[in-house]
């Protein structure tokens, strides 16, 4: 098969274009090269500099094409509302460009890179109430140390359950809203065309190759650099927060065979399945897996649970891999604890060359 990769040179693209390589597909390999996402050792001779906004530079590269693997995207949190503009116009502009320009070339099957942040908050339940839907969490109780989201009908503290993809999206950020904007964008494009989507929401992805530094970066990146750094890795509010942390070559197999699905005779049009590991973890957890993974060089670093908390931030949000499992075999093969740890000394990336246009965030 022939498949068009946009963000090809990415952390997750470049996983990605391995995997479909070595599965015998021919990609067209397609990378904006933003300065605050990449070094200049990230490109690769064979790789088009293409902005997915530049419709007829798409269109000159879509020839022949069976499917596109869509990755590229702005990512991170941002800080200032200025952000949002950045956000919107690669994000939401450059899909639906590309969307366009496929629909002109015929090529009618979509693999979309989206992302857990779409979700906001995770699903939590009351004993007493059942299913509740939590609003943001109140400055004053986080600065009074109360990080827990709790039942509006009776106060107590809110258990956290798992996310699956029919859950009301509400996203938090400009990010997350973009990223829910792809989506919906894809959707009508399929409804539009009789095109195929698959759309694969990344829970929290980490591996060799990840960047240093930079806003593309996750928490575990964050912490590693700590402890190269002799510092102790700092935890956020009490360490407890939980999240689903997925490896990159798990990401990479479940695109393939999301591409397979999208040429399903079945295919429903549009489907939104997560991609996790399905193993939960605490923050604490990864900061300690982290630590212990670097060995020697975090002797003495123990991670630190620091109280301290971001605006914006979400308290729980672990998925349901019921749904990947059941409609794409896909089961994640590295557990968390031991590929956190493996990550410790993987190699990394370099920093990026360039301004970053958006503030750092672990």
């Amino acid at each position: 098969m022939r498949v068009l990769l946009t963000g090809s040179a990415g952390f997750i693209g470049s996983a990605v274009r391995d995997q479909l390589e070595q599965d015998g597909h021919e990609v067209v390999a397609v990378d904006a090269f933003l300065p605050q996402a990449h070094a200049a050792g990230d490109r690769r001779a064979d790789t088009h500099v293409v902005d997915v906004r530049d419709r007829e530079r798409l269109a000159g590269l879509l020839g022949g094409v069976d499917a596109v693997c869509h990755q590229a995207a702005l990512v991170g949190v941002e800080t200032r509302a200025a952000h949002l503009a950045a956000y919107a116009a690669h994000n939401d502009v450059g899909t639906a460009t590309l969307l366009g320009v496929m629909a002109d070339a015929g090529v009618s099957r979509l693999v979309l890179a989206s992302s857990m942040v779409v979700y906001g908050e995770g699903r939590y339940t009351c004993a007493e109430h059942g299913d509740q839907r939590p609003g943001p969490r109140r400055v004053a109780a986080l600065e009074a140390g109360d990080f827990e989201n709790h039942c509006p009908q009776c106060g107590a503290v809110l258990a956290w359950d798992l996310v699956d993809e029919s859950a009301r999206p509400d996203p938090r950020s400009g990010y997350a809203a973009s990223k829910l904007a792809q989506e919906h964008y894809a959707a009508a494009w399929a409804r539009l065309t009789g095109g195929t989507v698959t759309a694969v929401r990344y829970h929290n992805v980490y591996g060799p190759g990840m960047p240093r530094d930079t806003p593309y970066s996750g928490v575990a990146a964050m912490f590693r650099s700590a402890l190269e750094r002799g510092e102790a890795p700092l935890v956020f509010e009490d360490g407890g927060q939980v999240r689903d942390f997925v490896h990159v070559a798990d990401v990479a197999r479940a695109n393939l065979l999301a591409l397979d699905h999208t040429g399903r005779p079945d295919h429903p049009g549009f489907v939104a399945l997560n991609v996790c590991s399905g193993r939960p973890i605490t923050i604490a957890e990864v900061a300690g897996a982290v630590a212990a993974g670097a060995g020697e060089a975090a002797a003495g670093l123990a991670p630190v649970v620091t109280g301290q908390f971001r605006l914006g931030d979400v308290r729980h949000v672990v998925a349901s891999p019921s749904r990947a499992r059941d409609e794409l075999g896909f089961t994640a093969q590295v557990d968390p604890l031991d590929g956190l740890a493996a990550f410790a000394t993987a190699p990394l990336r370099s920093p990026a060359g360039g301004q970053q246009v958006l503030d750092q965030q672990g």
